[in-house]
């Protein structure tokens, strides 16, 4: 199988942005945005989908985390499209549960080539850390569009936004890694009946 790496640069007025990723990595990661909650949550990602992330930001965050965030999804969401390639011998689809004491979220995917986002996730807090919650829409919108995936994220319970923000990240990570497995039996193949994704 070839490997399935790619580093994407972004550069506008508000940010610049490297992200390298390898979808068959460790689960290694590295971050510098400057937004440390997101970076606990990225790290989710990088260790429970065991992929390798190395994220470099340089945002404007005197005005607020708002394009960084947001900028990290379309970024991300590119590496992980130019990374997959051809989609052929993929699982595709994928999805996990993940529970962190009273908090439980459901995360399912697919690698279908549209994007669409159903986001049904309630953080009792504005903030966690310094981190405004509304954002996580935002990151994981720019992802969809760029990564051109469908995802569905629901948060089934929870009281504490800190743990519900964990469950998500923790239950995307791992729908990725089930999504992104390669599938033996379609060796070669593009799991669709179009043909193409």
């Amino acid at each position: 199988m070839a490997e399935r790496m790619a580093s994407v640069a972004r550069d506008t007025l508000e940010t610049q942005i490297q992200v390298s990723i390898n979808l068959d990595g460790e689960g290694k990661s590295s971050f510098e945005t400057g937004v440390p909650f997101l970076e606990h949550m990225l790290d989710q990602i990088a260790r429970h989908g065991m992929i390798d992330l190395d994220i470099k930001v340089n945002g404007d965050l005197h005005i607020d985390a708002h394009h960084s965030v947001e900028d990290i999804g379309i970024t991300l969401g590119q590496a992980f499209a130019q990374a997959v390639g051809d989609k052929k011998g993929i699982t595709r689809y994928g999805h996990a549960y993940v529970p962190l004491d009273e908090a439980l979220s459901r995360v399912v995917l697919d690698f279908s080539g549209r994007p669409g986002l159903e986001f049904c996730v309630d953080l009792p807090r504005a903030s966690i850390g310094g981190f405004e919650t509304d954002l996580f829409y935002e990151f994981f919108q720019g992802f969809v569009n760029h990564a051109q995936i469908s995802l569905h994220i629901d948060t089934l319970r929870g009281r504490n936004s800190h743990h519900i923000a964990e469950t998500v990240f923790k239950a995307f990570g791992r729908a990725l890694r089930m999504a992104l497995t390669p599938d033996p039996r379609m060796q070669g193949v593009i799991p669709s009946t179009k043909g193409a994704l």
